[in-house]
């Protein structure tokens, strides 16, 4: 698209970027960022289009080139608990708002992927972006945002990224998602979460039924713990 519509398209973009918290749609026409008037700003939005891939493909080849790289994954919910048409809208976890009493909100659902680096600082830089349709697992979309980065910067590969995710992801749907891929994962896991092993092999006869689990592994019962194949400890300066 070219012409008076992505000029008003790009201005609205900055205009969103640069201002707080807007009332609705025409208040971003009143930046200064945005030069136009407010019915641009509707025609920018029905006909004006984003190439994410391309997006993607820009921000990917903008990572600062670090020895160890370093990449976070996480999501965030819009509310829009009275937009009722909103197409793809769910019901998510939101930490500060409350719905009835729950922190469950209507809204949409992003998952992010963003550089960080080791040292501390507030400063990341977002990669890739993704809208949740309902009934997606995170965890799955976060294999497919991991593997995308990968194929736009192969030379990632040779270092072998660390990719860290918080507890409300899965640790077996990103294994099994990202087998083969040259990364490094590093999950919180939940307090009360629990694991099975590989069932053992029955040899009582007429057994005809096999078994699905192993041994539990319960992170809130130390008795359920086996005999660890290795033991890492260190201490935060914090």
């Amino acid at each position: 698209m070219s012409g008076p519509t992505a000029d008003a398209l790009f201005e609205l973009t900055d205009a969103l970027l640069a201002t707080g918290p807007v009332i609705s749609l025409p208040y971003l026409s009143l930046d200064g960022l945005h030069r136009r008037g407010h019915g641009s700003t509707y025609a920018a939005l029905a006909q004006g289009r984003v190439d994410a891939e391309a997006a993607r493909g820009l921000l990917a080849g903008s990572l600062p080139g670090v020895t160890h790289p370093v990449f976070a994954l996480d999501g965030s919910v819009w509310a829009r608990s009275d937009a009722e048409c909103s197409p793809g809208r769910g019901y998510y976890y939101h930490p500060s708002k409350h719905s009835a009493g729950q922190p469950i909100v209507a809204g949409w659902a992003y998952c992010w992927l963003a550089a960080l680096e080791l040292a501390a600082n507030s400063w990341t830089a977002p990669v890739d972006a993704r809208r949740l349709v309902p009934g997606e697992h995170p965890s799955a979309v976060a294999a497919v945002q991991i593997r995308g980065l990968l194929q736009r910067r192969p030379e990632l590969g040779s270092r072998t990224p660390l990719f860290v995710f918080d507890g409300d992801y899965d640790s077996v749907r990103l294994a099994l998602g990202l087998a083969g891929a040259p990364a490094q994962l590093l999950i919180r896991v939940r307090c009360d979460r629990s694991f099975y092993g590989a069932p053992s092999p029955r040899h009582r006869p007429g057994v005809v039924r096999l078994r699905w689990h192993g041994a539990k592994f319960a992170c809130a019962n130390p008795t359920t713990w086996p005999t660890p194949d290795a033991v890492h400890t260190c201490a935060d300066e914090q």
